[in-house]
């Protein structure tokens, strides 16, 4: 095969191609990308809005897969970037380096079974069972309707990708005609397994130079230990500062009564009614012991709950080993049993892992070694509490060291990577060794403890700038004069504040709080006092929202964490981001806490490794919404005055972008007027 052009020519070329300009960031991203793919160097990249990042990675990979043969996987957290770029960015670039290339590179997307319609299962006249909730009339109809519309859909669609329903459906309704790859029969077993949309996507993802997935799948792959991915040598992880929350997400186990209750109903028809009975018992069982216990961590396991875990333990065994799989059959009965068979199969595993992994979890005596976080949850669901038993790693750590970084090279890129002006907060809790000798070492950091080979990694790391000039774009503004944040909600100076700057501005300001409460509270009170409009998330679907927002200048949007990562409005729509405190995590988060206490117990800084992290992380996430163009201007207000007087608030604020900052809130005032001015 000749000689390919250098990544620098390839990516000018799709840059004129796509009529874009070149951008100092973007080459130095897509340079260094392919440096670290020729030497097998991870990298992490971070790359302000407005930097291009996605060609700059897809450019490199593209050249890779086509020189050596070999598939990259880019990994996502959201679905809007996986569309922007299975949609937009990998056709347009395809046919921009297709000459040079010798070939139109072919890409794919890929998701998890569940993500696609089961054409066994819509076929079949086996439905999932109901929770109990569903016994309400209106539940009930909603559902039939919902799925009577997944029947007619299964007709029209080509690939069978929930994302490409539109308007979607419930979770309840979507169940009805999707499986688990555990509840799967198999492609050789099932009569439509010629035609599953689940296996067109892996057979053509197997064929793709570059395989667009998310974090999820991603960390399927590493964990299952089952092959889900097609064979790759580069991951690029785009939204990286998403991946131990995805990954710690996929990780996490619960037990619930209702879940054991569901799976005997599964279990009735196809094993003995005294093994059914067994498992009745257990959820009964367990419903009553969780019932008399205080939703809280667990340091060890309560007095009479380690019979019960035992007892379901046993008995789900005992229903798996009547559940066998008997083998394939053809007849159309035999499918429905068998397909009947595996789905109650995949339920009582489920359970009987999480009951042997509740047991065990305290086999450590020491909290700090522990590999699982154990914590009782009580959640209300319209006037009714839902009480489970969740498990979570303690770290993920480990995990992606050894199955990620250990198996391929990867490159880690977002707008955030920098905690604190270092990339090592984060870093660490991929698993990575760090960076600075003054940093502890990766265990303090992460919850764990510090591996033998962690040194052994070797990782680079680089910020290419952003195109915007913060410093003369935004100001950041600290409200310094108001006390600091109480827990009775917002006090009466804060809700004047808020007034006082969305009147400077016009509208214009998404408002990011860091609870419903207080931001239903805000909307409420500020409607009350303002001439300009104010949405409050729940009002509708957040999308509705942001387009109802940025279609409106005077309007002004309230909301909670969603809003802090997903909303990107730029032009005049926006002058004014407001965040009502440091967004901290709860004092009472069990999983963050633990992770926290096991810092400390090596001699850390829990409070600044975890949840100061936590918070500068979701700090850059929101303040990064102001500046969404090259020509956005606007004001950054932070009522915290903790970030101006507290000991953290340097290390809080080296992790935001280089705004000009001030403390006056005549100087801002003043600014936004201005803006507002020139915005008419």
């Amino acid at each position: 095969m000749p000689e390919l052009p250098a990544v620098p020519d390839l990516l000018a070329t799709a840059v004129q191609a796509l009529g874009g300009k070149e951008r100092v960031g973007q080459v130095t991203m897509a340079t260094a990308v392919d440096h670290a793919i020729d030497t097998k160097e991870h990298l992490a990249v971070q790359a302000g809005t407005g930097t291009g990042k996605s060609l700059a990675y897809l450019v490199p990979s593209l050249r890779h897969a086509v020189r050596t043969g070999r598939t990259v996987v880019v990994s996502t957290a959201t679905i809007a970037l996986q569309r922007q770029l299975v949609d937009r960015d990998l056709p347009r670039l395809s046919e921009a380096l297709s000459k040079p290339l010798g070939r139109a590179a072919k890409f794919a997307i890929l998701k998890g079974r569940n993500n696609y319609l089961c054409l066994n299962k819509i076929n079949s006249v086996i439905p999932d069972e109901p929770e109990a909730e569903l016994f309400d009339a209106f539940a009930i109809s909603r559902l039939g309707r919902e799925v009577q519309r997944l029947n007619e859909w299964a007709s029209d669609t080509e690939t069978g990708d929930r994302d490409e329903l539109v308007p979607g459906v419930t979770d309840r309704a979507w169940k009805q005609v999707s499986v688990s790859s555990r509840e799967c029969l198999g492609k050789s077993r099932c009569p439509f397994g010629q035609d599953c949309f689940a296996e067109r996507a892996r057979a053509e993802s197997a064929q793709a130079d570059v395989v667009v997935t998310n974090h999820a799948l991603l960390a399927i792959d590493a964990i299952s230990g089952i092959q889900v991915l097609p064979e790759h040598d580069v991951v690029v992880i785009d939204e990286a500062h998403e991946l131990v929350d995805r990954v710690t997400g996929v990780a996490t186990a619960e037990l619930a009564s209702t879940a054991i209750s569901a799976a005997a109903r599964r279990c009735a028809k196809l094993i003995d009614e005294k093994e059914v009975d067994r498992l009745e018992g257990a959820a009964e069982a367990w419903h009553d012991v969780l019932d008399e216990l205080p939703a809280a961590r667990w340091e060890r396991i309560p007095d009479g709950v380690a019979p019960v875990l035992a007892l379901i333990r046993d008995a789900a065994w005992n229903a798996r080993t009547a559940l066998a799989p008997q083998g394939g059959t053809t007849q159309q009965g035999d499918v429905e049993t068998a397909a009947a068979r595996t789905q109650a199969l995949a339920a009582i595993d489920e359970i009987h892992d999480s009951a042997v992994r509740a047991l065990t979890a305290f086999d450590e005596p020491d909290p700090a070694k522990r590999h699982d976080v154990i914590w009782l949850s009580a959640d209300e669901m319209r006037g009714v509490t839902r009480r489970s038993l969740r498990m979570a790693p303690l770290s993920v750590g480990g995990l992606l060291r050894s199955r990620l970084f250990g198996t391929a090279t990867v490159v880690l890129t977002s707008a955030t990577l920098q905690i604190g002006g270092s990339f090592d907060g984060l870093a660490i809790t991929w698993g990575l060794p760090a960076q600075s000798s003054s940093q502890s070492d990766p265990g303090m950091a992460n919850g764990a403890e510090a591996p033998a080979d962690a040194d052994k990694v070797r990782w680079s790391s680089l910020d290419v700038g952003s195109p915007f000039d913060h410093a003369k774009s935004g100001i950041l503004y600290v409200a310094k004069h108001l006390p600091p944040p109480g827990r009775d909600g917002l006090a009466p100076a804060y809700l004047d504040e808020i007034e006082r700057l969305i009147k400077a501005a016009g509208g214009r300001t998404l408002g990011l709080f860091s609870s419903m409460r207080a931001a239903k509270a805000a909307t409420e009170a500020l409607r009350e006092r303002l001439d300009t409009p104010v949405l409050c998330q729940g009002d509708d679907s957040t999308g509705a929202l942001v387009r109802k927002f940025a279609d409106d200048p005077e309007t002004s949007l309230f909301g909670t964490l969603s809003l802090w990562q997903g909303v990107d409005v730029p032009g005049p729509s926006l002058s004014l981001v407001i965040l009502d405190r440091i967004p901290f995590p709860r004092p009472d988060d069990p999983l963050l806490t633990a992770r926290q206490r096991a810092v400390e117990s090596r001699g850390g800084n829990g409070f600044m490794a975890i949840a100061a992290n936590h918070a500068a992380l979701l700090l850059a996430q929101g303040t990064g919404r102001l500046l969404r163009s090259v020509d956005d201007r606007g004001v950054v207000a932070i009522l915290d005055s903790r970030l101006a007087t507290a000991r953290y608030g340097g290390y809080l604020r080296a992790s935001l972008p280089p705004y000009w900052e001030t403390a006056d809130p005549e100087v801002v005032v003043k600014a936004l007027k201005r803006l507002t001015e020139n915005a008419v």
